[in-house]
């Protein structure tokens, strides 16, 4: 897991009474003399390791709030500059370092996570063997916690006693982790017409957006969900592809995973086209069809199927496309063939005719048809001269 903190000190003024809760009273009885304070506002940042794990973090800045004295005044003890530092260890994993600034008329002094005392004086109370005592001198009382992990938020309070007169100050830690995507949607096939819920679930701190997108259209085309289930109703053909899903909370680059959805659909022949050959040429008539899964072809004249080296012919499906090739074509090849298009979800076919010179398609004769098409290119080319 990767961390980034930011720490936010607030001083904590005492109660009327100048006593301190049960827990603070206690740690300053058993502490040797000192007096501490903290800054009112102060920041850490963490930065990602290169060596992954899961408090794999490391520390980047480390920013001190400093009082500023006026030059002719003598600083008291609670004007002596407080700081919270963050410390980079060697390992590259992120510390808290909290340290009190104090002078020689504190008694005691005690460090606290929520009401539970970590160390005082130099007495450990923690069993966390991640927190360490790093300096207790007449002018400054710190401590670390190595490995800072999401379970160490929370206030931090540095508590004194100086002439019977209790203070305290407290830094409250609050750590942020990058959008991570625990759990999403595995890859799907399904049938047009079906209903598909996609899945994505993201975890990070703050809590991070998630938006789903369609990839696999023209840009500015697909649309975009926000929210951690995407619903389509009646999938349609054209809305398979990849879906990407992204997990954003700006404390680090989104975390960005994708889904592939299949969609079903039985076959159409989206070309087939009737073609003229001359006795003796070669000819091929050609069948295209669209459809997931991919289709297998057949091809039938009258009620015969058709196979690769009977009667000169040959059939090659490659992908969507068949062709039927004749490569010596006689008077008997002249006809109408079915190309038959089919897989799990069904069936389509269409009629292709080869014909010959002089032979009648669609009620308009082959001849007719090739000189209607000469003639045309000849007006139209007569057109062009004259025009320019």
């Amino acid at each position: 897991m990767i961390l980034t903190s930011c720490v936010y000190v607030q001083e904590k003024k005492k109660n009327q009474r100048g006593c301190l809760p049960a827990p603070i009273s206690r740690a300053l009885s058993l502490a040797p003399s000192l007096f501490c304070s903290l800054p009112p506002f102060a920041n850490i940042g963490f930065k990602p390791a290169q060596n992954s794990a899961q408090r794999k973090a490391a520390a980047v800045a480390a920013a001190e709030a400093v009082a500023s004295p006026a030059a002719a005044e003598t600083p008291q003890p609670q004007d002596v500059p407080p700081r919270l530092l963050d410390h980079l260890l060697r390992d590259d994993r992120p510390a808290l370092h909290p340290r009190c600034t104090i002078d020689d008329r504190v008694t005691r002094v005690a460090w606290l996570n929520r009401s539970t005392i970590l160390y005082a004086g130099n007495d450990k109370w923690s069993i966390d063997p991640r927190v360490i005592i790093l300096v207790n001198t007449p002018t400054q009382y710190s401590i670390m916690i190595q490995n800072v992990d999401v379970y160490d938020e929370g206030p931090y309070t540095c508590s004194v006693q100086t002439d019977n007169h209790p203070k305290t100050s407290r830094v409250h830690l609050i750590v942020q982790v990058p959008p991570q995507i625990m759990n999403i949607s595995s890859d799907i096939t399904v049938n047009e017409g079906s209903s598909v819920t996609l899945l994505c679930l993201a975890i990070g701190r703050p809590e991070p957006t998630v938006t789903w997108k369609h990839l696999s259209v023209k840009e500015g085309q697909g649309f975009v969900s926000e929210d951690e289930y995407l619903e389509i109703s009646d999938i349609k053909r054209d809305q398979s592809g990849e879906y990407e899903c992204s997990a954003l909370n700006d404390v680090a680059a989104p975390d960005v995973r994708k889904v592939k959805i299949t969609v079903n659909y039985p076959p159409y022949i989206s070309k087939a086209k009737n073609t003229g050959v001359s006795v003796g040429q070669k000819g091929i008539l050609s069948c295209e069809a669209s459809a997931v899964p991919m289709a297998e072809f057949q091809w039938f004249k009258e009620d015969t199927r058709l196979a690769t080296g009977l009667g000169g012919v040959r059939i090659e499906n490659k992908g969507h496309i068949s062709t039927l090739t004749f490569f010596n074509v006689s008077e008997k090849d002249y006809g109408n063939y079915t190309c038959v298009a089919t897989n799990k979800l069904g069936n389509t076919n269409a009629s292709i005719t080869l014909y010959g010179p002089g032979a009648v398609i669609d009620g308009v004769n082959s001849a007719s048809r090739a000189l209607a098409c000469l003639w045309l290119s000849g007006t139209l080319f007569a057109h062009f001269l004259i025009k320019f």
